[in-house]
């Protein structure tokens, strides 16, 4: 029998063993976390809008987040998402170390790809993914790299754990190259720097969660604030004392600007502020910026052998094995 055209799309069948996941329930999985994330807001998020807005104090803010939770209820009242600009699907896969799959990572890929290509049609969702330069659009999402699908493992357990996040992709994130000697007001400053821009540019939703990402390389900053802003939940804290601290006080800076709900007057700008870190260079502190906006978009699956799937809002991503500092 020839072998397969790998140009073609297809893929050779691959029986499934014992103790495997199976492809399909992966796809389907995948689907229906796709739907999950358009259409329903995570309670953790909700229950922060919901906070925000009894503490209110500006009227014109005050409505803006009594309508932001109105539109959260019409969302799952008629099964649509709850925003029309539904984002840029990506996924965050991480399974233990003695997971398997049937046809391995590349049928994980493609059931990926096949549930955003599927999603995008049936929810629906907005086709957002475009070639850069000719602007090519195939209406279903996928592209060049697209969706994105991040990989994190455990050491123990043969589970899989599969989250999509649905995050706008034009504004909201920048980086600052700090150094050591600029310290942690350094960091307030260019966070309040950003905030005041984004919310009198109208480039992030607010109310958003923020994730800053402190240290590593400029890739590995970039990538740890956008996991600090979609994969953690509203009221989460860093277990280091000193990062736990800081996010409490950008927290407090961000509500205390003067700016509000989508731009306006008020003290509603930062529903949380979620900090991770990354060892860096001796003679640097480089730090991103990202804002999860309230169209707050993440739903999880854990997938097990026995073929049980239990569904979750929160990630669960930065466990202790995640932010290890040694060698085990």
């Amino acid at each position: 029998m020839p072998s397969p055209d790998p140009s073609s799309g297809t893929a050779p069948r691959t029986a499934l063993v014992p103790g495997e996941i199976p492809s399909a329930t992966i796809e389907a999985v995948g689907r229906e976390l796709m739907t999950r994330a358009a259409i329903t807001i995570p309670a953790d998020f909700k229950n922060g809008v919901q906070q925000m807005a009894e503490t209110e104090t500006q009227p014109l803010a005050k409505y803006v987040l009594d309508q932001i939770c109105c539109n959260y209820d019409a969302a799952e009242e008629d099964l649509r998402p709850m925003c029309g600009d539904t984002g840029l699907p990506r996924f965050y896969v991480k399974m233990g170390n003695d997971c398997r799959l049937q046809g391995g990572f590349a049928a994980l890929e493609r059931g990926l790809r096949k549930a955003t290509a599927d999603g995008t049609r049936e929810i629906p969702l907005r086709p957002n993914r475009v070639h850069p330069l000719s602007r090519k659009d195939f209406d279903n999402n996928l592209g060049v790299h697209a969706p994105e699908i991040q990989y994190s493992f455990e050491p123990e357990g043969d589970w899989l754990d599969i989250t999509t996040v649905h995050k706008g992709g034009l504004f909201g994130s920048d980086y600052r190259m700090l150094f050591p000697a600029d310290g942690i007001a350094g960091i307030k400053k260019f966070f309040l720097d950003t905030m005041v821009e984004f919310g009198r540019r109208g480039m992030a939703c607010q109310p958003a969660v923020v994730g800053l990402g402190i240290g590593g390389c400029k890739d590995t900053t970039m990538r740890i604030a956008k996991e600090a802003a979609c994969l953690r939940a509203v009221g989460d804290r860093n277990p280091e004392r000193e990062i736990s601290e800081l996010e409490q006080e950008l927290k407090v800076l961000g509500n205390s600007i003067g700016m509000g709900p989508m731009g306006f007057v008020g003290s509603s700008m930062v529903i949380d502020a979620h900090v991770e870190i990354a060892y860096t260079h001796t003679g640097g502190m480089p730090v991103a910026i990202h804002t999860f906006c309230f169209a707050s978009r993440r739903a999880t699956a854990r997938i097990t052998p026995d073929g049980e799937v239990a569904y979750r809002s929160d990630p669960q991503w930065f466990t202790p094995y995640y932010r290890r500092e040694g060698i085990e």
